[in-house]
């Protein structure tokens, strides 16, 4: 299937079938691929590559490199199964969401057309007879991009999209365990480089499958001004002063611990819903995951009755045959899982399920039931993200305490409150209210859609990605101040005879 699938994506055999790391699915543990890890050498002449290709490429006028974003997005539609299909079998997500993320970058290339014919700026009002003042953007350079295993190709699009129509070049080293969904996205949009012409420099975007030493010479080199990095809070505490120390920028996307307050006054129907999908889609492996469930006193005996009764139903299983969830990506993040859940219990815990499943079918895929957690109170174990399908629940008595308990997490990506009381809802989404980047009502923490900037606060990393007024990170702002008279006036008055 494999091979079937990446001819069809264009993607050269010797790319991946050649190389010496292997590749394997966490669908059964089996190897889907070979490929070459490059070391920091390669990186570094990447990098010059990129950037004598950034120097042509920010010449062509925005509304034209808008053109080429269009054309990807078109392969991206005309591949849309396909490159799904791979995101499944290379991450496990299950293949509705597989086709979800391909349909992300297909709307963020819509968004990033759109934007390439508005990279304005602002007419200011100069203190000076005869002046204009003006705010322009300008291209940034070559865009380093770093991105994780749980979402192998959205991630990358988000910048990707924005970035190219803002006149820069690309070089992206994605997750070694999923590297043959890069390759994919490399084939793809170099299609649509052939189509768009020759104003499309070559080494435009690069793709560099590489490992600790690649990414650092990527994260340390002066010619990068910016660096995305995807992935988890110790990552980014080591990115962040590495990218800081030689005064370029960064946009972090780090770990999130995400919750969710249920009110007396929610619909309790669709709350269950919405903590279902939230809760175990990915098998947890979101950073919008929904890992707390701060529900009030009153009704968390028939929320718990109702979340086990969904948990139940719960198919589990191949992500290419139509289950609700898939495996875990590696035996790691199952220890981690076990490990989290048995400090949850020597604190008191109620566990119910966690335990590993089709271990007899998959002895090498990392299976589990969804787990349940109810905790007294926000232990530890609770504020640390563990990258796995559990779900602490929690009481509380009033919503000012529920907020607290929302906020009193060292990560601030999403949130979200269920209820049908206004006052509950505004006061959630004031600045009383949650400390995240993302805040929702009566819809759950994840599926954030491709038109707001997406990203949080805290330890997340402050970075954010995709819409709103996201593009401008990618380019450079600039002061322009044009006399068009024949005299020569000083700022704030100063006479200089």
């Amino acid at each position: 299937m494999i091979d079937a699938i990446m001819q069809r994506l264009g993607v050269p055999t010797a790319l991946y079938r050649q190389g010496d790391y292997s590749v394997t699915s966490p669908t059964d543990g089996a190897e889907i691929g070979r490929v070459t890890l490059q070391d920091a050498d390669a990186m570094e002449a990447s990098i010059g590559r990129a950037q004598q290709a950034f120097e042509t490429w920010r010449q062509v006028p925005a509304p034209r490199r808008g053109e080429l974003v269009r054309l990807f997005g078109e392969q991206l539609r005309r591949h849309k199964e396909d490159l799904g299909a791979l995101v499944t079998i290379e991450c496990g997500k299950i293949y509705q969401e597989g086709l979800g993320e391909v349909q992300e970058m297909i709307d963020i290339c819509d968004l990033a057309v759109g934007q390439s014919r508005q990279l304005f700026g602002l007419t200011i009002a100069s203190e000076r007879p005869g002046h204009h003042m003006r705010e322009s953007w300008h291209p940034l350079g070559p865009i380093g991009l770093i991105t994780a295993f749980n979402f192998p190709v959205a991630p990358w699009a988000w910048n990707a999209a924005l970035a190219l129509v803002c006149g820069n070049s690309l070089v992206w080293k994605p997750s070694e365990k999923t590297p043959l969904s890069a390759l994919a996205c490399q084939a793809l949009l170099e299609r649509a480089m052939d189509e768009f012409g020759d104003e499309a420099p070559k080494h435009l975007s690069q793709v560099v499958i590489g490992d600790r030493a690649a990414g650092e010479r990527l994260t340390d080199d002066s010619r990068v001004p910016l660096i995305s990095a995807t992935g988890s809070t110790r990552m980014g505490r080591e990115v962040a002063p590495r990218v800081a120390a030689r005064f370029g920028r960064s946009i972090l996307e780090l770990g999130g611990n995400n919750a969710m307050i249920l009110a007396p006054s929610a619909d309790l129907d669709m709350a269950v819903r919405a903590i279902l999908f939230s809760a175990v889609g990915t098998a947890g492996q979101r950073c919008t995951t929904l890992r707390r469930l701060i529900v009030h006193e009153s009704i968390r005996d028939e929320v718990m009755t109702r979340l086990k009764r969904a948990y139940a139903g719960i198919s589990i299983g191949d992500p290419m045959q139509g289950n609700l969830v898939g495996p875990l990506i590696d035996a790691q993040a199952y220890d981690q899982m076990q490990s989290a859940l048995g400090t949850a219990r020597q604190l008191g815990a109620q566990v119910y399920g966690g335990e590993r499943q089709l271990a007899d079918r998959y002895p090498d895929g990392y299976y589990v039931a969804p787990a349940i957690v109810e905790m007294e109170g926000q232990s530890e174990v609770v504020r640390h993200e563990t990258f796995a399908p559990i779900l602490y629940v929690m009481s509380y008595r009033e919503m000012d305490d529920a907020v607290a308990m929302n906020n009193d997490v060292p990560q601030g990506l999403s949130s979200c409150v269920f209820t049908s009381d206004v006052r509950e809802a505004e006061g959630f989404i004031s600045d009383m209210g949650s400390d995240c980047g993302i805040a929702n009502v009566n819809i759950g923490p994840s599926g954030a859609e491709i038109g707001g900037a997406f990203g949080g606060e805290k330890e997340t990393g402050g970075g954010r990605e995709s819409g709103s007024d996201v593009w401008k990170s990618y380019m450079r702002r600039q002061t322009n101040t044009v006399n068009y008279s024949r005299e020569l006036p000083l700022a704030q008055g100063i006479t200089f005879d």
